[in-house]
């Protein structure tokens, strides 16, 4: 079940052997279950067996108690398992009404009151549904007690209470895995460090009007007034000369972390803004300004960043959030704390990245309830337009609804046109930095397509297509990987020697420090192997989005993943069919989708075309992309492998480029010495004619070296025309 994927714990703290619960005014804010966390089964603890309590007493300071239990970290890569059943909304509210709990619907949650406090009298009125229900996951939240767990968490905790014949139950009865000391250590650490940050930075209005007016022009905040940074809470760092966003608890606003923005001058005049947060990023679920929100609040603007966020609710007046995450992701943890809101406007950027994300965070929120403001030159990020006077209140206004009943005509589809044409590079897609020659072919790797990868058999494919994935995750792609032919550790072992561009085997005291690194990068793999079921693989794939917002998902290989049974079925039609599932997936989840695919058997000296991918012509028919590595087999020198980009339905372009292999790095990405091809093939579809442009690439010593070569026939025409027209030109001047 799910529950393999969530950390099931509750720290326990209570005073006296008693357990009695501590009174609230002494309580710190807690988190009873970490956020999507890989763990064991849980363990469920009836409430008269005496766990382990902290009392006032010990040495330990209250701001601290949450971080005694254990919140595991994310291992080298976040596994992906699949549930036995799946679970839809209608098993939920099924399941409450038998229960004889009531509920209601919101927009992405069920809300029900909480069975972890005592019910209100009756006829009181004053019931409080404060429990959270995620409709797609099951994952609950307990706003009032901050208690949060998986669907089978929730339902063990119902049948015990019922069991008991009590109205209520304690939130202490999910008990947690406590930390190590080496982990205990590390979360003090943690603390101590926000604590630290957050005492030695300054309030603006402790600083000299010349250092404010300074801060302001580094970071590009000088419409933002000295009350709207202290009303967020907003400080300045000197050692690091960083501003910090502090993320306060929503209850007691308590701190339990902060952000810190930095600026820094690059040889070339430009100015590059880094981000850090304490704890890490995969732990920092903050939404900047939750502590300024009321209770009755209805409207919200979501943004991408904090400047932002202060800039709306400064121009606006209107409630107004940051995500932690900005345009990568947007957690479900955090879909409870935006359900009180009617409408939610959505104004995450001035890139078109920003304008996909702002669609695809639309669909977790609400279509209904959800407005977009589009991307443009007289509508940027809301702390540009504060600083060209822009009106943001009329920009807010004018969001256009997410969800459109139809297209009628051109006029639905007009802005989204100028969109594209004025933001060129950014449709294109993301660019590989590891493999320029891709950039100039497919021009990028954007979301919602589908292409299909293959080579010969031993070739490297695996090899390659995960330093193709590894480049893209590092610039922020959030990446699944599914290999049904060779195991997880060892394609993150791949993975992270392509990643450290050495042999980590000789330099094993460099093993942490990659592998920190290397665990920051938004990557996960699915624990399927061998054949599987189409449906459950589209399931997890299909969570996996809603819960990670991935945006590239890699299949390897189709072949070992159908399998060998069911051999009185059709192959080619049970693959067309997996296939067309995977196009229509990419689609609608406007995610990337690289499937591999093994080739038919062909001779050692010919090349592969579209027409040797293994199955019928499908495969080449819905991809948008086709890659084929070609290998020369009966060839040992290098430059023996090539990448071919044999469709490309985004511009038509089509080319191949050289590759060579370094073993010791397993990377592809290493510049070619000596000669070098690029073959460009560009395709014209009046005349159907193909014309081939070849360039050669040598270095300049060997040209140096060669001697001149004897000029054909076609070269001395071209050399006596151009005299020619050169005598001409001279004899008219």
């Amino acid at each position: 079940m799910w529950r393999s994927r969530f950390l099931r714990g509750t720290g326990c703290l209570l005073q006296g052997a008693g357990c009695i619960p501590c009174k609230p005014s002494h309580l710190p804010p807690l988190r009873y279950l970490s956020f999507y966390q890989p763990c064991l089964h849980p363990v469920l603890q009836r409430s008269c067996r005496a766990p382990t309590c902290y009392s006032s007493e010990n040495s330990l300071r209250p701001a601290f108690a949450f971080y005694l239990f254990r919140k595991l970290r994310k291992d080298a890569k976040s596994i992906i398992d699949f549930p036995a059943q799946h679970l839809t909304v209608t098993d939920i509210k099924q399941y409450l009404r038998s229960k004889d709990i009531p509920f209601h619907d919101g927009y992405s949650c069920l809300h029900a009151p909480s069975i972890f406090m005592e019910p209100a009298p009756e006829g009181s009125g004053k019931e409080n549904y404060s429990l959270f229900i995620n409709k797609t996951t099951g994952q609950f939240l307990c706003k009032e007690t901050l208690v949060e767990g998986s669907w089978e968490d929730l339902k063990d905790c119902i049948e015990v209470m019922l069991n008991e014949g009590q109205t209520s139950i304690s939130p202490n009865v999910l008990l947690g895995f406590p930390e190590s000391m080496e982990e205990q250590e590390e979360r003090e650490m943690e603390m101590k460090e926000v604590q630290r940050i957050w005492s030695s930075s300054m309030p603006f209005s402790d600083l000299l009007d010349e250092e404010v007016q300074l801060i302001k022009t580094m970071f590009q905040i000088g419409k933002l007034t000295n009350p709207t940074l202290k009303r967020f809470g907003v400080r300045f760092f000197k050692p690091t000369k960083s501003l910090v966003f502090p993320w306060f608890s929503g209850r007691d606003s308590c701190l339990r972390g902060v952000k810190l923005l930095s600026a820094a001058m690059k040889g070339d005049g430009r100015v590059v803004y880094t981000e850090a947060t304490i704890p890490k990023i995969s732990n920092y679920h903050n939404l900047f300004g939750l502590s300024l929100i009321g209770r009755k609040d209805s409207e919200v603007v979501l943004t991408g960043r904090e400047v932002d966020s202060m800039a709306v609710s400064q121009a606006t007046g209107l409630p107004s959030l940051a995500l932690p995450r900005g345009v990568s992701c947007l957690p479900p943890i955090l879909l409870p704390y935006l359900e009180q809101f009617k409408k939610v406007t959505l104004w995450l950027g001035g890139d078109m990245r920003s304008w996909e994300a702002s669609k695809i965070f639309s669909r977790k929120l609400g279509l209904k309830r959800s407005s977009l403001i589009r991307p443009g030159d007289f509508q940027p990020c809301p702390s540009e337009a504060l600083a060209q006077g822009r009106n943001l209140a009329r920009i807010v206004k004018a969001s256009i609804p997410a969800a459109h009943k139809s297209i009628v005509s051109f006029k639905q589809l007009r802005e989204d046109v100028y969109g594209e044409l004025v933001n060129v590079e950014q449709v294109a897609g993301i660019h590989w930095s590891r493999f320029p020659e891709l950039n100039r072919i497919l021009k990028g790797h954007r979301k919602g397509e589908l292409t299909v990868f293959t080579g010969p058999t031993g070739s490297g494919k695996t090899t390659f297509i995960s330093e193709f994935a590894l480049d893209l995750c590092i610039q922020g792609v959030n990446t699944l990987w599914g290999s049904f032919e060779i195991n997880n550790v060892r394609l993150a072992k791949i993975m992270l020697t392509q990643f450290a561009k050495q042999r980590l085997e000789e330099n094993l005291d460099q093993y942490d420090m990659w592998a920190d690194k290397f665990e920051d990068l938004p990557l996960y793999f699915m624990t399927f192997h061998g054949q599987q079921n189409i449906k459950n693989v589209l399931d997890t794939m299909q969570h996996a989005v809603y819960l990670y917002d991935i945006s590239h998902v890699i299949i390897d290989n189709l072949q070992f993943m159908m399998g060998q049974e069911n051999l009185s079925v059709d192959k080619f039609a049970v693959q067309d069919h997996i296939i067309g599932a995977f196009r229509k997936f990419a689609t609608n989840s406007c995610c990337h989708v690289t499937l591999i695919i093994h080739p038919r058997k062909e001779e050692d000296d010919k090349e592969l075309q579209t027409a040797s991918i293994f199955g019928t012509a499908k495969a080449s028919q819905e991809a948008d992309n086709v890659l084929i590595l070609q290998e020369k087999k009966l060839v040992t020198c290098p430059g023996r492998r090539s990448l071919q980009v044999a469709k490309n339905r985004f511009d038509g372009d089509v080319g191949i480029f050289p590759l060579e292999f370094n073993k010791a790095s397993l990377t592809f990405s290493a510049p070619v010495k000596g000669k070098q091809k690029l073959r460009m093939v560009k395709v014209d579809k009046n005349n159907s004619t193909e014309e081939i442009e070849e360039t050669e690439l040598k270095e300049k010593s060997e040209k140096a070296l060669k001697p001149a070569k004897a000029k054909t026939a076609k070269t001395v025409k071209r050399s006596a025309t151009l005299k020619d027209t050169t005598d001409g030109e001279a004899n008219n001047q």
